[in-house]
This record gives C-alpha cells, structure tokens and sequence, in this order.
C-alpha cells in the first residue's frame, strides 16, 4: 500500500480519535459525572465534567449550533486542505491531528450531548483557592496540537521563501541633465 498524503491523514485523524474515545469510555467508566480523581496533590486530577459549549465553555449551553459548527468546519477543512501544506510530512500530521480532534469532540456532542472532559491541571493559590486550567480532553489536545503545527509549518515555509529583492530607487532626473526639448518651427 503507498502512504499517500490523505492516507497518512486519515491514520492519525483515526488514531486520534479512538484514542479520545477510549479515554473518554474509561472516564465514563470509571468515574461519575462531576467526580474527580486526584492524581498529584495542589496540581493534576481526573475529573469527569461534560462542556455543552466551546473551549473555556464560551457559548455554554449551545451544543446543537457547536455540533453544526464543527461539522461545517471538518468539512471545510476537509474540501481545502490542498491550501495547507499537505504535500509536507508537517501539514499532514497537524491536519489528521485536528481532523482526529474535531470528530472526536462531535462524537461526544452527538453520543453524551456535551463534550467530556477530564484532564485537569491546577495549583492552588495562597487563600487556598483553586486556580486551574480548563479542563480539557484527548480530542482538544489534537485540536491545539494540530493547530501548533499548523502555525510551525506557516513559519517555515515563510523562513524558506527567497527575499525578493528590494526596487530600485527611483532615479532623479535633473533639469540640467534631462535632455533639451527641440524645437522645431
């Protein structure tokens, strides 16, 4: 079999979705919703928190129009990945990573009616107070990881991009060495 690039994409684009899913199959498995599990003390958990919104939970409670959105943003990026590199090894793995990502967060939507997340970093403050990152989940980390690559990818071929030579000043032509006009009677 020839590894194509779209062949390439699609390995990691399943790759990352089934590894998403299986996660998520053990967090529902194993814990129930709004659980946590601490796994380092002041720093890491497994939780078991479900985002009917967008990342940070911006637009909570908007799950349907999210699940549409996505859909439509899969496909677009499906119908135009020619524009991102795919000839590259880079633009591939960034591409299946979303791709992955993408389909693993509309699984949720559909199947659980939110996305589950459940990695959770934090430290907490001097009041005793947690302060954490939004928890997140296999799917969002190929999602920014693919768009990380992206962004690398978008540098390099800048980097790699010839200078285009600077114009020319515009010479200055002076009245004393601009040509007479003749005049002709």
């Amino acid at each position: 079999m020839t590894w194509t690039p779209n062949r390439r994409m699609a390995l990691l684009a399943v790759v990352t979705l089934v590894l998403d899913q299986l996660t998520k199959f053990g967090v529902l498995r194993f814990l129930g919703y709004a659980q946590e599990r601490v796994v380092l003390e002041g720093f890491f958990k497994f939780v078991h928190w479900g985002n009917t919104g967008a990342a940070w939970s911006m637009f909570h409670g908007n799950n349907e129009m999210l699940t549409i959105v996505a859909l439509l943003a899969l496909l677009v990026l499906f119908l135009t990945r020619h524009h991102f590199g795919i000839e590259q090894p880079l633009g591939q793995w960034a591409l299946g990573f979303m791709f992955g990502g993408i389909a693993g967060n509309i699984v949720d939507r559909i199947v659980h009616g939110h996305v589950v997340d459940f990695i959770y970093f934090h430290v907490r403050t001097r009041n005793g107070a947690e302060a954490g990152f939004p928890a997140f989940n296999v799917a969002d980390s190929g999602i920014c990881i693919g768009v990380g690559l992206m962004f690398l990818l978008s540098w390099l071929m800048d980097a790699k991009k010839p200078e285009e030579p600077a114009a020319a000043p515009a010479e200055t032509v002076s009245k004393e060495s601009a040509p007479a006009a003749s005049k002709e009677a």
